[in-house]
């Protein structure tokens, strides 16, 4: 019998140019078993406001959110998808916390895990504390790119490395648009079947970074904290912040002058 793709049952919205369906963490783990089931790959985009406005300008990333799976990662867009497309979504789908979800339903069904970025202190950590956090989880690899662009030799040895070791998602943490770019370009070669770009999951789950305070990202103000840790994300917060939120007051308007 052939197991009904849940992706079918999805509604979505367009904010910004792209479309984006209605999850939550609960549907989102139902489609990551059917694509497991089926030894598929596929590609997911856990989707801010930096990587949606950058969408617009930016079209190769535009056509790679266009044939992945989007998830809302910032509370702006469940916002938007809300006061605009009246979605009634509660909560957003973002990448540190489905990952954690992802490592934790997995022990029960014998899901794999494979982590590829960041510093290799910081991935000897993650692995450690996830293993603590979650007994029985199979990690089955991870690696630690250098700061350069892979030989073609290295490119083939790394792409080798993660189809031998057979995981079912891949976890790569290579910072937007990096990351997307990387999965989007690797897609047919490395055959695991949920790729996720998950920025600095990595640094928070390891230890290394300390995240927000659980009242700033449930009032959408997670990046502030972000920015104050890392002044390198004044500018590109500074960039794509006043768009968006220029560019949804206008949708919004929009929106109300036709109902």
């Amino acid at each position: 019998m052939t197991s009904i793709n849940p992706i079918k049952k999805l509604i979505q919205v367009n904010i910004l140019g792209l479309d984006f369906p209605l999850l939550n963490y609960s549907l989102a783990l139902d489609i990551f078993s059917h694509w497991i089931a089926e030894k598929t790959s596929h590609q997911v985009c856990i989707a801010n406001v930096h990587t949606t406005v950058l969408s617009r300008t930016d079209s190769e990333l535009k056509t790679i959110n266009a044939h992945a799976l989007l998830t809302m990662d910032g509370l702006p867009l469940v916002w938007y998808a809300n006061k605009v497309h009246n979605a009634g979504l509660k909560d957003r789908v973002c990448g540190p916390e489905l990952m954690l979800r992802c490592l934790d339903e997995g022990r029960n069904k014998g899901w794999r895990h494979f982590f590829l970025g960041g510093k290799e202190a910081v991935l000897v950590d993650l692995v450690d504390k996830m293993r603590e956090r979650f007994p029985g989880v199979e990690i089955v690899g991870w690696h630690s790119p250098p700061f350069r662009t892979l030989s073609e030799q290295e490119d083939a040895d790394l792409v080798e490395m993660i189809n031998n070791l057979q995981p079912d998602f891949l976890w790569v943490g290579l910072g937007a648009p990096k990351q997307e770019k990387w999965i989007a370009s690797h897609l047919a070669r490395v055959h695991v079947p949920v790729q996720v770009g998950v920025g600095a999951a990595f640094d928070f789950h390891s230890g290394h970074v300390k995240r927000s305070p659980v009242w700033m990202q449930k009032i959408g103000m997670e990046w502030v904290y972000r920015m104050l840790q890392d002044r390198r994300l004044i500018k590109r917060y500074m960039m794509t912040n006043p768009v968006f939120l220029a560019l949804f007051l206008r949708d919004f308007i929009n929106a109300k002058i036709k109902s």
